[in-house]
């Protein structure tokens, strides 16, 4: 039978006695139960113990602490905090240095607990440690235990750091900045100070004032460790705490003494694996650092402000380099600008500015084009020249792609955003890098018309194709490339077909890792979605769609239009005019039964492919398909308006043909359906009423005041 939850079943040491085995009554009070103890033991004065845990970290029982005590605990029968701390404060007094050597070291250790702290610092113990810091007369030994003591005892927030005289603080920072110096003590000492500077502005002033940059860059070239950590720490913690000039005065001595590259070559590159401690402050200096074009990223662009119109004609005069311009009229300049804005991709051809109004990103953008402009004038003429030739629903915008691309580096590298306390996200490429804002930009907006170019996207694409570059950025970012050609690799090669295997790859593995049940469940609901989807495959090709004949001679092309007769046994099919929209079914003069049909191709294997073979690019090809019927092979060839309508036709001749559906779009449907419906099933939905029919749709409002417009911006 259990005992009662205030009884808990311990055994309490004490050095040179057997164990005791007692049944601890929480409701007792502590003191009796320490009486009873000492009692077993034939111990007087029971007053002057404590008991504290055996194993880990050995903290002293209180009435606070004392319901944390689980069964099967160990115990200690020990000094009380007030008797041990009396023992050692006269300890460090003794005119003995081994004593006071002994006596330090323990004071070290047991400075780590609340409650003995309290009853230290009570005594004034923790201005005896200052006073030997301030004389300095003690042995590298001795002084490395009294720093250690004494940041014990601070770290307890007992007393503040401000009631610290200015004597010690030279002191300290005497320890930190000697050439020739106990490790230890200035491992300490780097501690001290870090805590000093994180307390209060005013410590912040003096720590600034008395320790110098140059030792601190110096510690980072050190071999130890431990060291380079410390001095990292406390590099942060004056960063962080400075104001607005202070932090611009400490950056340009730090660039001005590569700091980066020191920590490049000194620690990412000759460390190996970089601890947690250390990744955390790398971390925080990437941040500190990059969120200096916060106020960049968050100021819009001034239309009236001359300096940053001039930029805007910078960018369209290097694409298009207009040397006749200044001879034309007023109006013609005009409208020669306005088409050039355009062919650079800006969505307010008239006043471009207005693109670059929206923050985040603001004049980042703006800079970032700029320096693509400026530092790599042939790949920017090139991707605009490139663009500008193409057909207008394939053409990249250079300018919105910019705008969006600088949006998403700014997420990615969290510019804006304070460093959080665990953070350990550090890049590698920010350190070999001065300008990774503007280098990762130029690289990533080369890759973005790599992207868009392999996804043969359009203008309706734009966000597909943000979200892949995204994608390809952070996966690339996430496998810490430690320099910028580096990442440039990496990242080109992966390319948007290496992205659709890793998103098959990592489903695949999601969903073996799903519990059985779940995966059950997802094999009992396909049919049920797949037969939704054939459906809708089937209502829109009853629905038609008008298609492009290719001519082989160069006149306009003609349009006809196909449609499923509604009982799916007939296609009907015509020539329609242009401005025709959903002819009748009756309009359409041919027909071919569903019946006769024997087979559908695709591709290059199509019967219009292959007579024009060499003459039609691969964009066309990939939109081709034919359905062959009758017994003398005839084929109806058709080619589909976008690839979307390639998907439905094919998934749904498919359905006819009694065959299964394979495109892309009915994969990426499939998955979404039963997601949703996974999801659906398993909401929490006891006690929640589910309503019979639809809810009724609320009248529309009597104005939309209160809607945004978004046409200026890009979401």
């Amino acid at each position: 039978m259990p005992p009662p939850k205030d009884i808990v079943k311990i055994a309490i040491q004490m050095p040179g006695a057997y164990p005791q085995l007692i049944q601890l009554d929480q409701k007792k009070p502590l003191s009796a139960v320490i009486k009873e103890v000492c009692d077993g033991w034939n111990l007087p004065s029971p007053e002057n113990y404590a008991l504290q845990y055996a194993d880990g970290v050995q903290m002293y029982i209180t009435e606070s602490n004392r319901l944390d005590i689980k069964h099967g605990c160990i115990l200690r029968l020990t000094k009380a905090p007030g008797r041990c701390a009396e023992d050692l404060f006269k300890g460090i007094k003794s005119s003995d240095a081994s004593v006071r050597c002994n006596s330090l070291k323990e004071l070290a250790n047991v400075s780590r607990d609340a409650t003995f702290a309290h009853e230290f610092i009570t005594k004034d113990g923790h201005l005896s440690l200052v006073k030997i810091v301030e004389d300095s007369n003690e042995n590298n030994l001795i002084m490395t235990h009294t720093l250690t003591a004494f940041m014990e005892l601070m770290d307890h927030g007992i007393v503040s750091w401000e009631n610290l005289s200015s004597v010690f603080i030279k002191k300290i920072a005497c320890f930190v900045n000697a050439k020739v110096s106990d490790e230890s003590i200035q491992q300490v000492s780097l501690d001290i100070l870090e805590s000093m500077v994180m307390s209060s502005h005013g410590l912040f002033v003096q720590v600034k004032h008395e320790v110098t940059m140059e030792r601190l860059i110096a510690h980072l070239q050190v071999t130890n460790q431990q060291i380079q950590t410390k001095a990292m720490a406390l590099l942060m913690a004056l960063l962080q705490t400075a104001g607005d000039s202070d932090r611009q005065e400490m950056f340009a001595f730090l660039n001005k003494k590569n700091l980066r590259q020191y920590i490049y070559k000194n620690i990412i590159l000759s460390s190996g694996l970089v601890q947690d401690e250390m990744a955390h402050y790398l971390y925080v200096l990437q941040s500190v650092t990059l969120n200096h074009l916060e106020d960049r990223m968050r100021m819009p662009l001034d239309c009236c402000n001359q300096e940053q119109r001039d930029i805007l004609h910078t960018l369209r005069q290097a694409a298009f380099e207009t040397d006749s311009e200044n001879s034309l009229s007023h109006d013609r300049r005009r409208s020669l600008c306005a088409k050039e804005f355009r062919k650079l991709g800006f969505s307010n051809n008239s006043n471009p500015g207005q693109d670059l109004v929206r923050t985040p990103p603001g004049l980042l953008a703006l800079d970032t084009m700029y320096y693509f402009a400026t530092h790599y004038p042939d790949a920017y003429s090139r991707f605009v020249l490139e663009n500008s030739s193409r057909e207008d629903k394939h053409e990249c915008p250079f300018a919105r792609s910019s705008i969006q691309l600088t949006l998403i580096l700014c997420e990615i590298l969290r510019i804006g955003e304070p460093p959080t306390e665990t953070g350990l996200d550090y890049h590698p490429i920010f350190f070999s890098q001065d300008k990774l804002m503007e280098e990762l930009f130029c690289v990533c907006i080369q890759l973005l018309n790599k992207t868009w170019k392999e996804m043969r996207a359009t203008q309706e694409d734009f966000d597909k194709v943000m979200q892949v570059v995204r994608e390809q950025i952070t996966r690339t970012l996430s496998s810490k490339p430690t320099s910028l050609e580096l990442f440039k690799n990496k990242v080109n090669a992966l390319n948007y077909s290496e992205i659709l295997k890793l998103r098959q790859t990592e489903r695949l593995h999601q969903e073996e890792t799903l519990a059985p049940p779940v995966l059950e469940l997802k094999e009992r609901l396909k049919p049920e979605l797949l037969e939704l989807i054939r459906q809708q495959r089937l209502n829109r090709l009853c629905q038609g769609t008008m298609f492009r004949k290719i001519s082989s001679r160069r006149r306009q092309d003609k349009l006809w239009y196909c449609r499923l007769s509604p009982n799916h046994k007939m296609l009907h099919f015509g020539d329609v005019e242009e401005d025709a929209e959903s002819p009748a079914i009756e309009t359409l003069q041919e027909k071919i039964p569903v019946a006769d049909i024997k087979g559908l191709l695709t591709g290059k294997d199509c019967p219009h492919m292959k007579e024009n073979k060499g003459k039609q690019n691969k964009e066309v090809m990939d939109l081709a398909f034919s359905i062959t019927y009758d017994v003398e092979e005839y084929s109806l060839n058709f080619i589909a308006p976008s690839r979307t309508d390639f998907c439905l036709w094919t998934d749904g001749l498919s359905v006819l043909l009694g065959r299964d559906m394979s495109s892309e779009s009915m994969r990426s449907e499939l998955e979404i359906l039963l997601s949703m419906e996974i999801k659906l099933r398993l909401l929490d939905l006891e006690n929640v009423p589910i309503p019979d029919s639809a809810p009724v749709v609320p009248k529309p409002p009597s104005n939309y005041n209160f809607c945004y417009d978004f046409s200026q911006t890009e979401q």
